[in-house]
Order: C-alpha cells, then sequence, then structure tokens
C-alpha cells in the first residue's frame, strides 16, 4: 500500500509541474496576472492562478485512492467536495476579486460540509485528562476548518512561502497517522496534497514564475484542515501535532489579525503586515522562505515528533 501512495506522489508531482506550465502560459489571455500595487510584495507583473495546477493534480491523486480503497469515500467527499467550492470562488476571486461577505460564507459552507461527512473533532487529550467537547465540537470544528483556509490565504504572499510550507505540513503533521492510527487514507490524502505543492513549487521558488492565486492558497488550506480533522477524530493528542507543524502560519496569522484588530483597522481590506511580509522587504523572499524551512526542520518537526512520542505531553508542546 505505501509503495502504491509513493507511486501516486512521484505521478501528482509530474502532473502538477505540467499543469502549472499551461497555467502560466495561458495565464495572461485569461486575465491571471498580478500587477503590483502599494500593498504587494513583488514589483513585476507575475501569472497567478498556478494554484489551478494543485487543484487538478491532487484532485485526480484523491480520486485515484479512493477507488483503490485507500481512501475512505467520505474523506473524499469532504476534501473534494468542500475544495471544489474553496477553488472555484478563489478563482473567480482571481478574475475579479470578491468581497469578503461573499468569500467567507463559501468557506464556512465548505467547512459544514466536511463536517457533516467526517464528523467534528469530539474530543481533545490534555495531559492525563480527557476534554469532551460535547454539542460545541461541530461548531468549533467548522470554524477551525474556515480559520485556517484563510490562514493559507493570508500567508500566500511572498515566493514559495506557502507551497515549501505545505510540503513541510503534509510530510510531518501526519506522524500520528504513520506511528500511531496507522490511517493510511489520512497518510495518503496528505502526501497527494504534498506532492501536487511540490510540483507548483518548481515554479514558484523564488523568483517566482507564477502565483498560486486563492484558487490554491484556499484549496489547499481547506484539505489540510479536513485531513487533520480526520485525524484528530481517531487520535484525541493528534490536533496539537498539525498545530505545531503548522506554528509559523498559525502565530503570524493570529498575532497580525489580533493587532490590526486593536488598532482599529478592517480585517478585509489586504494590507502588507504579517511578519513575514515585513521580514521579506528586508531580507528578500528567498531569504525568508529558506529561514522558514529552516524553523519548520530544526525547531517545530523534533516538537512535533516530540508530541507523538510523548501524547500527554502534547498540548503543552504546543504551547
Amino acid at each position: 500500500m505505501t509503495l502504491w501512495i509513493w507511486g501516486v506522489a512521484i505521478i501528482t508531482f509530474a502532473i502538477s509541474v505540467l499543469v502549472t506550465r499551461v497555467v502560466c502560459r495561458l495565464a495572461e489571455p485569461l486575465g491571471l496576472v498580478d500587477v503590483p500595487n502599494a500593498r504587494s510584495s513583488h514589483t513585476t507583473p507575475t501569472p497567478r492562478g498556478g494554484g489551478l495546477a494543485i487543484v487538478v493534480s491532487s484532485g485526480m491523486a484523491l480520486m485515484f485512492l479512493t477507488v483503490d480503497g485507500i481512501l475512505s469515500y467520505r474523506l473524499f467527499m469532504a476534501i473534494a467536495g468542500g475544495g471544489f467550492v474553496v477553488a472555484a470562488t478563489g478563482l473567480i476571486d482571481d478574475l475579479r476579486p470578491l468581497p469578503a461577505a461573499v468569500r467567507l460564507p463559501v468557506h464556512f459552507a465548505a467547512a459544514i460540509w466536511a463536517v457533516a461527512w467526517i464528523g467534528p473533532v469530539e474530543a481533545l487529550r490534555m495531559g492525563d485528562h480527557m476534554v469532551h467537547l460535547g454539542l460545541l465540537g461541530a461548531p468549533l470544528t467548522v470554524v477551525a476548518i474556515a480559520w485556517f483556509l484563510n490562514v493559507f490565504n493570508f500567508m500566500d504572499g511572498i515566493d514559495g512561502i506557502a507551497a515549501s510550507e505545505a510540503i513541510f505540513v503534509c510530510g510531518f503533521a501526519i506522524l500520528p497517522a504513520i506511528y500511531i492510527t496507522h490511517n493510511h487514507g489520512a497518510i495518503g490524502a496528505a502526501t497527494a496534497i504534498g506532492a501536487a505543492s511540490a510540483g507548483f513549487l518548481v515554479w514558484n521558488w523564488p523568483p517566482a514564475r507564477i502565483f498560486m492565486g486563492d484558487v490554491g492558497s484556499g484549496y489547499r488550506g481547506f484539505a489540510i484542515a479536513v485531513i487533520a480533522v480526520a485525524e484528530a477524530r481517531t487520535d484525541t493528542s493528534a490536533v496539537w501535532t498539525w498545530l505545531i507543524a503548522t506554528g509559523i502560519f498559525v502565530i503570524d496569522s493570529s498575532v497580525t489579525l489580533i493587532r490590526r484588530l486593536s488598532r482599529g483597522e478592517r480585517i478585509s481590506v489586504a494590507h502588507r503586515s504579517h511578519a513575514y511580509q515585513h521580514l521579506a522587504r528586508k531580507i528578500g523572499h528567498k531569504a525568508v522562505t529558506k529561514w522558514v524551512a529552516a524553523i519548520n526542520l530544526i525547531w517545530l518537526l523534533p516538537l512535533a515528533f516530540l508530541s507523538v512520542v510523548w501524547p500527554v505531553y502534547g498540548y503543552a508542546i504546543a504551547l
């Protein structure tokens, strides 16, 4: 089964590379070009919408894994059904910007769809205690999925950062699935998303030849969140491993949002106030992306592994 998953990953990577190239060539005729403005982190017009390659290649992989029996039908429907709506909305937004009043209801509807198929997170392990969420489980899970979807969108602001983060998260946040639950469906789904992201990164590595766009950032954040929920339903300590692995994105987005709210700024307006954006203006996109990768590998990966080895301390390690 592991060989099948690796085989699908290689094919997914290749398809993602090819489709990204096609989108790059068609971007200008389709009007998918990101023209720099006062809030941009780039200085030259660049094709966008490359995330469509991630949607296409990973979607094909998820379908194959489901037909082959590796991925459950319910998890496939949760990711593919909600993910398609999120991706379609993102593509429209890439072509003609949509207001938050339109995007957010779609994001929450997709999250509700996913929870309806796979169920909510029902309990969290905190040391030797089990915190049962009861009736709060479903709404909290929906909010968490919608929030994480937007976290990936917020953090997709410089070359290579979102794609490389997805590869890291998909590669190492499934440690509980590998060592504890042996959930081949979660492993297969995460591998497909990671491989598709790697194929896109070939064209998005600084200096980027194409941007992901909302079509890719929203879909990928949604898919990763749904996989995390599926894992947390079978391993109550897995949520801490996922939070650790996504630490840079979660913390930067959350702190930035809180700071903007405290200053009375409109959070629906585009901006350049994330920590990674400040740093990119000082040392460049490539340097920041490399630093993020280094922090992930040197600091967060060992902590994620410890949260799997000692699940009783998972919440403390995450904090």
